[in-house]
């Protein structure tokens, strides 16, 4: 689930970057925080039940 965010979040930030009709910094924001939910789940890794 939260790699299927990640990916959508950055395919958005590459298209308003290819498009150039980007609401400028809320995709930044979006990159960062998909980039942080990414190291986060890497640091932590996957905890099984």
């Amino acid at each position: 689930m939260l790699w299927t965010i990640i990916v959508i979040l950055l395919i958005l930030w590459v298209l308003g970057l290819v498009t150039k009709v980007a609401v400028g910094a809320l995709l930044h924001l979006l990159l960062v925080i998909a980039i942080i939910l990414v190291i986060v789940q890497l640091v932590t890794g996957r905890r099984r039940v």
